[in-house]
């Protein structure tokens, strides 16, 4: 069944101005087209960013603890739809049903923590140097945002940003991967459901060149809330830094799991498995090294090999399947490419390695978990972020050399160490240069009450989720404000007391 997707502009449901449309194909039966959604212009960027601009005085005067009500309605609504929604997802993007239905709960949790900053969005009373004076900062919108979304958590991530952005006082345009057209609609259209007023939330489908480059750089956005890849991030990051917009970028991780010889194997193993070869590998959390010490390499290896060999391949919606496919033929062919370069480069296929056709898998995009042996950290599957179901495992002698090797990275969003000792978790808590580090826990995982983001290439800008140091700080800005009543003119830093201008003269 295709559903007919459309944009939504100051609260209507529009196609685009010029008539254009894309399909958007089901990765795990490429002839099936599961929407076809409205390819957007410069024009259509254009409306969606004037009605923004017109609903923000009105949403911005509403009471923060009003925003964060609707926001609770609308995570009411999620729940109600959880399951549709991540059965639509499955046939959208690939992940199999159970993790289907976490990206969606994950976008319900953050509707509840976000409806609860409506009445938390606190600043700070401090005391004045001057008598009769009250110094205080609160936090104001910062006006319309441009809200850019993957297709790899297409209900979870546009929910970090839009949730937070809308609760500070924000208005929005949301422009959704051009591969999960449907499930944005079907999240919007949660948000209307819940009683969010017309122009608040606009919703704008199309291709990267078209659409996003536009609303990146329209002058009537204050601001910018960027995932995906390095390469278009980097260009993100120099638009905002042009016209002095906010921003934030989070552009992929080289994730190392690091596993010492006093490691639960058992459990290191189900970590490894787990965030390699969830999503079919393509979050950007997922795990794409493994750094093990020489002690236990063999024996995890084998326990690996064994583990990624009897992982069930197939379409998503069948609750026996592991392993989805990956998003498209071009996905298909960068693992596929990798894959070739790590055997040429001397790396060890031990399992995997091709595309997986066996029964229906023929008619979709899935490759078989890969697990290379006897990489090199300067190997280019060691350092280059696949976005897919492939290994490396890396020997070590020791702790000090496996920090320094997950630290040798241009990235740095995720790290994980299995270990029995307290003080090596401690070393490696300390030491390892990434924005989230797991205990004796895969590299994914992360919840939305704390900052989501991490070092170097892997982001630039405050960081998403919740929490101290979390999505607020982008979507607020800071205003500070002095009250003198004292009913004459007071000079900070410069006037003095009696007792302290006596004590200065003597």
């Amino acid at each position: 069944m295709t559903t007919s997707c459309n944009n939504l502009i100051a609260g209507r449901w529009v196609k685009a101005q010029g008539g254009e449309t894309f399909d958007s194909i089901n990765p795990a039966r490429f002839g099936e087209v599961v929407a076809v959604a409205p390819r957007s212009k410069r024009t259509d960027v254009d409306a969606a960013v004037a009605a923004a601009r017109k609903a923000l005085p009105a949403w911005r005067l509403t009471p923060a603890p009003r925003r964060g009500e609707i926001l609770f309605r609308a995570g009411e609504i999620l729940l109600q739809q959880k399951q549709a929604i991540a059965r639509l997802m499955t046939r959208e993007m690939g992940k199999v049903l159970e993790e289907a239905r976490g990206d969606v709960q994950e976008a319900i949790d953050m509707a509840y923590y976000m409806a609860g900053e409506g009445r938390r969005l606190s600043g700070e009373t401090v005391p004045a140097e001057l008598p009769d004076k009250d110094c205080k900062s609160v936090r104001v919108p910062v006006g319309v945002f441009a809200v850019i979304t993957p297709w790899n958590f297409p209900v979870a991530i546009p929910g970090w940003k839009i949730l937070a952005a809308l609760v500070c006082g924000n208005t929005v345009v949301f422009k959704p991967s051009s591969y999960t057209p449907l499930c944005a609609q079907r999240f919007v259209e949660a948000l209307q459901a819940a009683g969010l007023p017309p122009g608040v939330l606009n919703l704008i489908h199309g291709t990267g060149a078209e659409a996003g480059d536009p609303l990146v750089n329209h002058p009537g956005a204050d601001g910018v809330s960027f995932t995906g890849s390095w390469q278009v991030g980097h260009e993100v990051i120099q638009a905002c830094a042009d016209r002095h917009k906010a921003f934030t970028t989070e552009m992929g991780g080289k994730n190392a799991i690091i596993v010492l010889d006093d490691a639960d194997i058992d459990l290191a193993v189900d970590g490894i498995l787990w965030g390699a070869f969830g999503t079919a590998g393509q979050r950007c959390t997922a795990t794409s090294r493994v750094v093990v010490q020489e002690g236990i390499h063999d024996m995890l290896v084998a326990r690996i090999k064994e583990a990624a060999a009897a992982l069930k391949i197939g379409n998503g919606l069948d609750p026996r399947n592991q392993v989805g496919p990956l998003i498209n033929e071009e996905a298909l062919n960068k693992v596929l490419s990798y894959i070739r370069i790590g055997t040429e480069e001397g790396a060890r296929l031990v399992v995997g390695g091709g595309r997986y056709m066996e029964g229906d898998c023929r008619l979709g995009y899935f490759v078989e978990p890969t697990v290379f042996v006897d990489v090199t950290p300067q190997m280019r599957i060691a350092r280059e972020e696949i976005f897919g179901p492939g290994l490396s495992v890396i020997r070590v002698r020791d702790l000090e050399e496996a920090i320094q090797v997950v630290n040798d990275s241009d990235y740095g969003l995720s790290s994980a160490i299995y270990t029995r000792n307290v003080n090596a978790s401690a070393r490696a808590e300390r030491d390892l240069d990434t924005g989230i580090v797991y205990i004796n826990a895969s590299t994914i995982g992360a919840e939305i009450q704390l900052p989501f983001g991490g070092t170097k290439h892997t982001g630039f800008g405050p960081r998403e989720a919740g929490g101290r140091g979390g999505a607020l700080d982008l979507y607020s800005k800071w205003k500070v404000i002095y009250r003198d009543f004292s009913g004459k003119l007071q000079r900070a830093q410069i006037d003095k007391s009696p007792v302290a201008a006596e004590t200065i003269g003597e």
